[in-house]
């Protein structure tokens, strides 16, 4: 694990939540965007190495729908980035965490991504990230 890629955060409303990180970080997100595979629209705000992301659902079962249907809204996840994705599914698996994806799935921001079971990892939803290299 190289570093904490982002935090997600699950909301309600994605636009009336832009607008509140806007005054809270001073800065714009970078980049906006739906992942129709999970069901969200995503929004990323960087300030110093460190990024947001907002997670609104756009479908009533998408799991951040019941994410916040369940718990409100709030922090859904923190993803980690990694260098070599399947190394660390590997690694992983032996060391008995839960892997929920063990394929790798095109999500946001131009990364690859699997998740942890957060029943294995103290009840936080663990993310991995590597950055797709589409020129390979």
């Amino acid at each position: 694990m190289n570093k904490i890629e982002h935090i997600g955060i699950a909301v309600n409303d994605i636009e009336t939540s832009n607008t509140l990180f806007h005054k809270l970080l001073g800065v714009a997100p970078y980049k906006t965007e739906e992942v129709a595979s999970e069901g969200v629209k995503t929004s990323f705000f960087k300030t110093g190495e460190s990024k947001i992301e907002l997670l609104e659902a756009m479908t009533n079962d998408s799991a951040i729908a019941k994410f916040i249907a369940k718990k409100g809204e709030g922090i859904h996840h923190i993803a980690f980035e990694v260098g070599d994705i399947q190394a660390e599914i590997k690694r992983l698996k032996e060391e008995g965490f839960t892997v929920l994806n063990e394929t790798p799935k095109r999500g946001a921001d131009n990364k690859w991504v699997v998740f942890l079971h957060p029943k294995t990892t103290n009840g936080v939803l663990i993310e991995l990230c590597q950055e797709i290299d589409d020129k390979a």
